[in-house]
């Protein structure tokens, strides 16, 4: 805490400066626990109340949140959702935020979950089944006896992945678990008569049976089917049953980089090195082996089973290999209370996953480094490395750069493969290692021999919803927040932010030359030039990331040239509130494959943040040339596959993209909120129309390009027409869809962006 305070002193001057200046603005402390966590035990109330000229009048809770995972809060009945943090900056100044009716999917679940299967398995099962049948921008709602036998956590859980599986939301109606849950976490005897009332009397408690909702389209799944999964590599969608992840692993080791594989040669698949420490390393090794994410820390039922897991392993013997990186990151500080409680936290230390923080750790890239030593050993002989998470992304190059291997999987799990220490492990039919029988010989121990059944977990339940508890710990956040956060000093004063100098904190240039008369909205693009190409599932883990900074990057060499050092440098995340360094971020993730880029001889791609200028095919940074190109006063379009934009809400994947002066975004399908964030920062999103791609038109970025189509009005989702101009003369007109979905949207580009078109109405009004 002291180390994070002494980071991020001036991010949290800045949010103090909020709270004196703003009178409906309030900040829980770091320390406390990550925000969808503090929402579900203490922040939400499921039904307001505000006094009217009629009397009392209730309402239900909703709420839009700047991280994708606010859906956690569907969980407990409340309508809310995931928004670029462009929307929300509009929303708090009083402007509604606008979308397209969605359809409802409907989703029935049935059966119950078997023995040894958790919430874990269920979800990422669930967002498997959800991807397929393409919910992006939908709504989801979950219904049936299978779903009324699930807990309110391992609700939550689920409700937690909808951006994974690419809902809105992933809603649970309310009913008696609710309302369990609500007691349990020290809720008011008013306040859960009134949430009960309400929905009662709206005829909205209970959850429906079959037939009961004509949903748009139902989806079914038996939760007796569901099996003990993992997810990976690279995307949380790719499921993987426990006993098929050794032939997996083994199978794309070898596979092209483009099949989702690794491109290595078979036989390294079990070779030996040997670090600088002398620490052997293989293909396969876990390397960081976390608890973490709001996903799964929410959930007492997985974080118990892991804790009784560990119990089991350390009495039979078992240890954590000591270069494996281990922590423990719970959600709130309650999960820390109850493990103590229930007598498993000094097992789970044993094994080295002692608590680290209370807040996004490894899940978001905040895992910290390896040493230098194991990271030479990857680079230099190319070691396919894996990370074991409990959380809900594994992207590329979002757990560490230099690890490509990443996994999510239930704490235990977490656990489990930790103690084995390596992927390439078949745990369903090979040992986790050598430990003590009861006859104290040493002998082989299976993951059977020290899982917890559902009894044992349920005995300690009683620990882990306990009202006092939940009452105690958030009485502090405003009661007794913690020495660290009051004495914070040297925090500005008064309604207007003097920003003073800071790497972190900086005005942004988003209102540079603004006038009260908006400049002519742009008819039309001439002349653009790519300024990268890439392909499907393009996150905004890679168009902005939000781990480290590394020291070559040019966001590394800005920092590094105005004096901060390499130790200090933290984390994108972390310095989200400096246009310099994340502008800089943009596109520049290790792992982003532009496709300008030629080839290497075996066919796979080059990987990081470069591009080719044009026309001299000068190789260079993608910022370096968005640069030159803005010098030179000429336009660029990016150009993309299916699901542009995926994973966070992150808004400066679509402020970045605005500073480097790209102008279009051209993709086969956009996920909603990156979509959505485009467009607020005033970047037109395009969309190939039918089977056309960047493929089929066989773009490859060496091409100049205008948009016609867009003279006088312009209208929600018409068609404009995209003039391709090759190198060797030829021209090719296609037709396009402008993804500006609704008539406001349309008021939002003219404006050049959502924010200076709200801040003309209040200086107007």
């Amino acid at each position: 805490m002291k180390l994070e305070f002494q980071r991020n002193n001036e991010r949290y001057q800045f949010m103090k400066w909020g709270m004196q200046a703003f009178d409906t603005f309030g900040v829980v402390p770091p320390g406390f626990g990550i925000v969808h966590q503090v929402n579900l035990e203490y922040l939400a109330r499921g039904v307001h109340k505000k006094k009217d000229a009629a009397g009392d009048v209730y309402y239900p809770d909703t709420l839009v949140g700047t991280d994708s995972h606010t859906t956690m809060i569907n969980g407990i009945g409340v309508v809310g959702w995931g928004v670029g943090g462009i929307e929300a900056e509009a929303g708090m100044l009083g402007q509604p935020v606008y979308f397209l009716t969605p359809d409802v999917v409907g989703v029935n679940l049935t059966g119950q979950l078997r023995e040894g299967v958790t919430a874990t398995d269920l979800v990422l099962t669930i967002t498997e089944l959800l991807r397929r049948e393409k919910v992006v921008g939908k709504f989801v709602e979950f219904f049936g006896e299978g779903t009324a036998s699930l807990s309110l956590t391992d609700r939550a859980t689920i409700a937690n992945m909808a951006p994974e599986y690419g809902a809105t939301m992933g809603f649970f109606p309310v009913d008696d678990a609710t309302i369990d849950y609500f007691r349990g976490t020290g809720r008011s005897k008013a306040e859960i008569d009134a949430f009960e009332g309400y929905f009662r009397a709206q005829k909205l408690y209970g959850i429906p049976k079959s037939g009961d909702i004509d949903y748009t389209n139902v989806v079914a799944l038996d939760l007796g089917a569901v099996s003990p999964s993992l997810a990976g590599p690279k995307r949380p969608q790719d499921r993987i049953e426990i006993g098929n992840v050794k032939a997996n692993f083994a199978d794309l080791f070898s596979k092209p980089t483009a099949e989702n594989g690794f491109n290595k040669n078979a036989d390294d698949l079990d070779a030996t090195y040997v670090n600088a420490d002398g620490v052997k390393v293989k293909n396969g090794d876990v390397l960081i082996a976390a608890i973490t994410s709001c996903t799964n820390t929410s959930n007492p039922s997985v974080l118990l089973t892991a804790g009784l897991l560990a119990k089991k392993a350390v009495e039979m013997g078992l240890k954590v290999s000591p270069h494996i990186k281990t922590s423990l990151a719970p959600g709130s500080r309650v999960v820390t209370k109850y493990l103590e409680a229930a007598g498993l936290l000094p097992y789970l230390e044993k094994l080295g996953f002692g608590v680290t923080a209370y807040g996004c750790t490894t899940c978001i890239g905040n895992a910290g480094d390896l040493t230098a030593a194991m990271n030479e050993a990857i680079v230099q002989n190319d070691i396919i490395a894996s990370a074991i998470l409990s959380g809900n992304r594994n992207f590329e190059a979002r757990i560490h750069p230099n690890i490509k291997s990443n996994f999510l999987a239930s704490p235990p799990l977490v656990v489990a493969y930790a103690i084995a220490g390596n992927m390439n492990v078949d745990l369903m039919t090979q040992p986790v290692g050598r430990g003590k029988g009861a006859d104290g010989k040493m002998r082989d121990v299976f993951l059977g021999d020290i899982w917890p059944t559902s009894q044992e977990v349920g005995k300690l339940m009683k620990f882990a919803m306990n009202a006092k508890t939940f009452k105690e710990n958030y009485a502090d956040v405003k009661g007794a927040p913690g020495k660290l956060w009051e004495g914070i000093k040297g925090v500005a004063k008064g309604e207007v932010y003097d920003w003073p100098k800071s790497t972190y904190i900086a005005e942004p240039p988003f209102f540079a030359d603004f006038t009260m008369e908006p400049k002519a909205a742009a008819t039309g693009i001439t002349g653009a030039r790519a300024l990268g190409v890439f392909g499907d599932s393009i996150t905004t883990d890679h168009i902005s990331p939000a781990g480290s900074i590394m020291e070559s990057s040019p966001a590394g060499k800005w920092l590094t040239a105005n004096g901060v050092l390499k130790a200090d440098f933290n984390s994108y995340g972390s310095r989200r509130g400096n246009h310099e360094i994340m502008m800089r971020g943009t596109f520049a993730n290790v792992r982003i494959k532009n496709l300008m880029i030629p080839a290497k001889p075996d066919g796979s791609r080059v990987e990081g943040g470069i591009t080719t200028f044009q026309p001299s095919g000068e190789e260079m940074s993608i910022y370096d040339a968005a640069m030159k190109y803005v010098a030179d006063g000429v336009p660029t379009m990016v150009f993309g596959g299916e699901e542009y934009g995926t994973g966070s809400s992150r808004d400066w994947a679509a402020k970045g993209t605005q500073l480097l002066g790209v102008k279009a975004v051209l993709a086969r399908s956009f996920e909603r909120i990156h979509r959505s964030n485009l467009v607020g920062m005033g970047v037109l999103p395009l969309q190939f129309l039918n089977d056309q791609s960047v493929q089929s038109l066989k773009i490859s970025g060496h091409e100049t390009f205008d948009l016609k189509g867009m003279e006088g009005e312009i209208r929600p989702q018409q068609e404009v027409t995209l003039v391709i101009h090759r190198l060797n003369g030829d021209v090719e007109e296609v037709p396009v869809l402008l993804r500006i979905d609704t008539p406001i949207e349309v008021d939002y580009y003219k404006h050049g962006g959502i924010l200076p078109f709200v801040l003309r109405q209040l200086l107007a009004a």
